[in-house]
């Protein structure tokens, strides 16, 4: 047996599922360190298969299947655990990334989770951050990936600001450049269109200032190599090394005809729009210089992981912040959460519920009332939009769905149409958590008025029977009336409730 198919619990992998590149790291946690034990990367060109109304082709999809099946292959025995497999652009903007997902799920043998661009920004700082020494002093770290390009300034291993903009080596390439063919006026109209998009963010990114510039990814790799390797700098990335690289690259009539030393084959028909891009970025915030890092979003993915097992849980800090913002009752939220756990662990086992589904009952408890501050007429839909559409730092975009569904759906009507964007294996799990969810907000109507008994929880199948204590729903009347009406609640949802 090798290393990399040795299950041992130290071991913990990601994979990036770019818009240009699939990667994936294999690595083993020791002492608080990290030790890379396998790297693999393969050219998918996801973007590239996305048409004008966004969808995924099929011989795109063919190359990620086929790309993850082999990294399947080196991930297999792993914990499950400690495997995070993040897609970020390309899918984000995939109308039918759903179908892609599934198949692709299959073949790799772990669940794919979507990305935000500004998750993505963090984790793409904190794979940075853990590659350059921890000294003083704000950092600008730019990461040029296919379909997007994240901004970060930072200090250390906490990031200040966190953008992402809509622009990438791909995009750029075949939207400026779609026969291939490379002239001086186009690449003007690239840098253009790109610095267009910097104004976004050029005022509070200078206001904030920083002290040094880092770059990460394949474009800002390709072109450092370019400019060391061409004399035009003994290191790093310059302004005088970008304008020879620059006049340089137009000596090239295709992409197709990029013959740079430095500039691997697979990267140079991209290359173009992402240097275009690149020059935009020290245009608008000039830059003399900028260094290159070989951190980025899978190394920050692992050092995620091994955060979140040593409890530095960003997620956490998320919940306690929107709760904060949103000005939710905490005890209220504190009451129901208590409850909901203490029903979820009676039947953690007959409904094969991992440990993790009771963390995300835990935040839906937290949150569930966090719709109050903008109506109280339909709060848990105004709350489900708020946890829909928010950047939540942390959480991938099938987390945040999970969460808005739980929340959507705690009270009044069973809204079925709430877990369809969920992937089929995940809805019955997320249902089963919002069956507890409400009857801990029922059993907790009198916000602490009076004690509330955990109920006797039983389960045979997706049939719940709820037992309360002898007597108890006879003394208060008003909570056995709202469970009576939970019971009807289910049932108009297609599922079978028990009070007695």
């Amino acid at each position: 047996m090798t290393e990399t198919q040795n299950p041992a619990h130290d071991l913990i992998a990601a994979v990036d599922l770019g818009s240009n590149s699939f990667h994936m790291v294999i690595a083993q946690e020791f002492q608080g360190e990290i030790r890379t034990i396998e790297k693999r990367g393969e050219k998918v060109q996801l973007a590239a298969g996305l048409d004008a109304q966004g969808m995924l082709s099929e011989e795109a999809m063919m190359r990620g299947i086929e790309c993850l099946r082999a990294f399947g292959q080196h991930l297999q025995g792993m914990d499950p655990k400690r495997v995070s497999v993040l897609a970020t652009n390309a899918l984000r903007a995939a109308r039918n990334r759903q179908q892609f997902i599934e198949r692709a799920e299959e073949v790799l043998g772990y669940p794919i989770e979507v990305i935000a661009g500004r998750e993505e920004a963090r984790l793409i700082y904190l794979g940075v951050a853990h590659t350059l020494a921890d000294d003083a002093g704000k950092r600008l770290v730019v990461d040029i990936g296919g379909g997007s390009t994240e901004f970060i300034i930072g200090e250390r291993f906490e990031p200040q600001a966190l953008e992402s903009l809509h622009m990438g080596c791909v995009s750029y390439t075949r939207r400026f450049f779609p026969d291939g063919e490379i002239t001086e006026e186009r690449f003007n109209e690239a840098v253009a269109a790109a610095s267009q998009e910097l104004l976004n963010i050029e005022a509070d990114y200078k206001k904030l200032g920083w002290d040094s510039a880092v770059g990460s990814s394949g474009s800002i790799r390709a072109a450092e190599q370019a400019i060391i390797q061409n004399g035009w700098a003994s290191e790093g990335i310059t302004s005088a090394g970008m304008k020879k690289l620059r006049k340089h690259m137009m000596q090239f009539k295709t992409v197709d005809d990029v013959a740079l030393p430095g500039v691997k084959p697979e990267r140079r028909q991209v290359f173009i729009g992402g240097l275009a891009i690149l020059q935009a970025v020290f245009d608008t915030f000039g830059l003399e210089r900028m260094i290159y890092s070989d951190g980025a979003l899978r190394e920050g993915a692992l050092w995620d992981l091994v955060g979140r097992s040593a409890h530095e849980n960003v997620r956490e800090r998320t919940i306690r912040s929107l709760a904060e913002r949103f000005y939710v009752d905490p005890a209220q939220g504190e009451r129901v959460k208590d409850m909901a756990l203490a029903l979820f662990t009676q039947v953690q086992k007959e409904w094969k519920l991992e440990d993790q589904s009771a963390q995300l009952l835990g935040w839906a408890a937290e949150l569930h009332e966090v719709g109050l501050t903008i109506a109280h007429s339909g709060f848990h839909k105004h709350g489900a939009y708020l946890l829909q559409h928010a950047d939540m730092l942390g959480f991938t975009r099938q987390g945040q769905a999970k969460l808005a569904a739980l929340v959507r759906c705690h009270r009044r009507k069973w809204a079925a149409e709430a877990f369809a964007g969920l992937a089929s294996s995940r809805q019955l799990v997320a249902m089963r958590l919002t069956r507890l969810l409400r009857l801990a907000v029922i059993l907790n109507h009198g916000r602490g008025a009076y004690p509330v008994p955990v109920p006797e929880l039983s389960v045979d199948g997706d049939v719940l029977k709820a037992r309360m204590p002898e007597g108890w729903l006879q003394e208060h009347g008003l909570a056995a009336r709202d469970l009576q009406g939970e019971v009807a609640a289910q049932k108009a949802g297609g599922f079978e409730l028990h009070v007695s």
